[in-house]
């Protein structure tokens, strides 16, 4: 795999990996809750093709600083200071559950920064039902601070509504894809992002659940790759 690097950006610092050739379009990858940039590995070679690929670890995860201080707006400005601190612009941005969120909110706040915007499973900035509580900690070392799942759980149980109504305000054309009913994200709350989203197409690769670019790796890439291909 990809050498881990650093950066600074504000209070902490962000590890990434990088694929691809260098002055090849950028295509930035956030990571789920509890995962890091190496979860992409699976599909990031065919991405790498096309793009110059960057992979972050999110806040509390993997490599990058454990400050303690968790939201899903922190792993937005956290993004947005990554791209600006290695001077990317108009960047695909893909983004799975957490990561998609952040990424939503990154696409609707900045959108200059975005050209395309893939979002596959997001937590769909809508209350929880039923609300979600927090599991025990698992004993013995984590690969992400605990921290980080009680920010989600209760930003998951309690969203800003600010941030379903700022789906309307993405510019980028948008590919949504949704695993289908094994997926623990109601489906019917994607198709609503989808439909909110000005420039969105809605995707469903049936029985992928939840984790779909591991899952199904092939149709998540023949999905991603269709869409990022040069419009007629």
């Amino acid at each position: 795999m990809s050498d881990v690097r650093k950066v600074q950006v504000g209070e902490v610092q962000l590890a990434y990996r990088v694929w691809g050739d260098e002055g090849a379009p950028p295509a930035v990858l956030l990571h789920c809750l509890g995962e890091d940039g190496e979860d992409w590995r699976g599909v990031v070679g065919r991405l790498a093709g096309t793009h110059q690929v960057y992979a972050l670890d999110l806040r509390g995860h993997g490599h990058s600083d454990w400050p303690g201080e968790y939201g899903i707006e922190r792993w937005r400005d956290d993004a947005i200071g990554f791209l600006q601190a290695l001077g990317l612009a108009r960047v695909t941005l893909v983004g799975h559950s957490l990561g998609a969120l952040a990424a939503l909110l990154l696409a609707a706040d900045r959108p200059e920064l975005v050209d395309r915007l893939v979002l596959e499973e997001a937590a769909p900035p809508r209350p929880a039902e039923p609300p979600q509580e927090v599991p025990e900690r698992p004993a013995g070392p984590q690969p992400f601070d605990w921290g980080a799942k009680v920010a989600v759980v209760a930003e998951r149980n309690d969203p800003d509504p600010r941030w379903w109504d700022a789906l309307t305000r993405i510019t980028a054309p948008t590919l949504v894809i949704a695993g289908g009913p094994d997926s623990h994200i109601p489906q019917d709350h994607l198709a609503e992002m989808a439909e909110r989203i000005p420039d969105a197409r809605l995707v469903t690769i049936e029985g992928a659940g939840h984790l779909v670019h591991e899952e199904r790796p092939g149709e998540f890439l023949a999905a991603v790759t269709s869409f990022l291909a040069p419009r007629p």
